[in-house]
């Protein structure tokens, strides 16, 4: 598997203009261990992964980075409202409900996924903000967890749900609600089988911690972020396209496919450059260039034969 190596960055943030003008506890049980965490400093009980085939070759972001600045919603719209406000969430007991158009429906625990063979696999994940990161993700891929379910022959996508707790959630509770709840994204079936799609469960050789998504999470790293939904709790493979939750808040700015794609601008900024987290720099300085397909695209573009490359945003 060969990947480009761009040049290198900084950061910059922008919220989405809807939310702006609106405005870790983590337990859990793996292979006999616990763990414990709060606030900012996310303590995580240690995962075992094979080394995958599918490592970027890239400086990662710092742990401290990727632990502490992301987009989580459910917890609050800033980028670290999810440190600050997820040490109440309680990420086990979990099960994920996998339906739909299958022929074994199953609900599986959490210990079920985790014994699942684990690989370690280093992404590049860009957010639709124009800011990226480099992070080694602990995970399965999904179609392994497809395979066990028996997808019908009439099935063509694959949604995915998150969990609503807003006792637990401060994003989900309140008066001001930044996004309508649950969190709800899809992928084509054949996206879904994709072997760069994955399950994750860990980050950083650890179980990962509530602030990005605990116990287990999507990552698409060809997509825009906002498609790598946090804390599923179902999957449904279905016939017709399910909805998207930005796409359904805003879907002059934020698409179903969500592929990034230097030559689509944002609405409001452009995506033809982006700031790496943990580089350096602010604002505006050293940016690099946006690849297509985040990188991917000798992986995935096969996928969108025959598509309208800037449509399929």
């Amino acid at each position: 598997m060969s990947f480009y190596r761009p040049p290198r960055v900084p950061a910059s943030q922008i919220t989405p203009e809807h939310c702006f003008l609106s405005r870790r506890s983590f337990l859990a049980a793996a292979a006999g261990g616990a763990l414990a965490a709060a606030g900012s400093a996310a303590f995580a009980a240690p995962l075992t992964a094979s080394k995958s085939q599918y490592m970027v070759d890239e400086t990662l972001t710092p742990e401290k980075d990727v632990t502490s600045y992301n987009n989580f919603y459910e917890f609050g719209t800033g980028k670290g409202d999810p440190v600050a406000n997820a040490t109440d969430f309680k990420a086990t007991p979990w099960t994920v409900k996998v339906d739909g158009l299958v022929g074994k429906p199953k609900e599986f625990g959490l210990e079920e996924l985790l014994a699942l063979p684990l690989e370690e696999r280093v992404y590049r994940m860009r957010c639709v903000e124009a800011w990226s990161m480099v992070i080694p993700w602990i995970g399965f891929p999904l179609a392994a967890l497809l395979d066990k379910v028996e997808p019908l022959g009439d099935a063509k996508y694959v949604a995915f749900e998150t969990v609503v707790r807003p006792e637990e959630m401060p994003g989900q509770s309140g008066f001001f609600q930044p996004l309508p709840w649950p969190y709800v994204e899809g992928l084509r079936l054949d996206e879904a089988r994709h072997p760069l799609a994955i399950l994750a469960v860990g980050v950083y050789g650890k179980t990962l911690p509530n602030q990005n998504g605990a116990p287990i999470r999507l990552v698409v790293p060809w997509k825009y972020g906002f498609k790598g939904i946090k804390s599923i709790v179902r999957i449904t493979l279905t016939d017709k396209q399910p909805p998207s939750t930005w796409n359904l808040s805003a879907s002059n700015e934020y698409g179903f496919y969500a592929n990034v794609n230097p030559e689509v601008d944002h609405p409001r900024w452009s995506q033809a450059s982006e700031n790496r987290i943990g580089e350096g720099g602010f604002f505006g300085a050293n940016r690099r260039p946006t690849l297509p397909f985040n990188g991917y695209a000798e992986e995935v573009a096969g996928l969108y034969s025959g598509m309208d490359l800037r449509a399929n945003f």
